[in-house]
C-alpha cells in the first residue's frame, strides 16, 4: 500500500515501475536484441571509495522501514563490473547494498 501511495504522489517512482514492468513483461530476460540488468540500489550515500558490496535476487530487508545503504560510488562499479562480467544477472533485477 505504501508503494501504491508513493507511485501516486512520486512521478519518478511510477516512471521507474513502468520500465521495471516494461522490460519484464514486453522484452523479457532473454531477448536476442541486448542483454540488459536493472541495479536496485537502496538508500544512496556518499562515499570516497568502493567498499564490498552485495547483490541479492530479492529485497532483504524493507525499503521504507528498514533500508539499506549503498554507496554512489559503490553503484558505479558494480555497473561496470555487470557491462564487463555480469552474464549471471543478465535479464535480472538485483538488489544492492553495502556490506555492513
Amino acid at each position: 500500500m505504501v508503494l501504491a501511495l508513493l507511485c501516486l504522489l512520486l512521478p519518478p517512482q511510477a516512471d521507474n515501475q513502468q520500465a521495471t514492468d516494461y522490460l519484464r513483461t514486453q522484452i523479457g530476460q532473454k531477448t536476442p536484441l541486448f542483454e540488459w540488468v536493472v541495479v536496485r540500489p537502496d538508500s544512496l550515500i556518499d562515499a570516497g571509495q568502493v567498499s564490498p558490496y552485495t547483490l541479492h535476487p530479492s529485497p532483504t530487508r524493507s525499503a521504507i522501514f528498514d533500508p539499506g545503504m549503498t554507496s554512489r560510488v559503490n553503484v558505479a562499479h558494480c555497473m561496470a563490473e555487470l557491462i564487463t562480467n555480469g552474464k549471471t544477472w543478465t535479464g535480472k533485477m538485483p538488489v544492492f547494498y553495502n556490506q555492513t
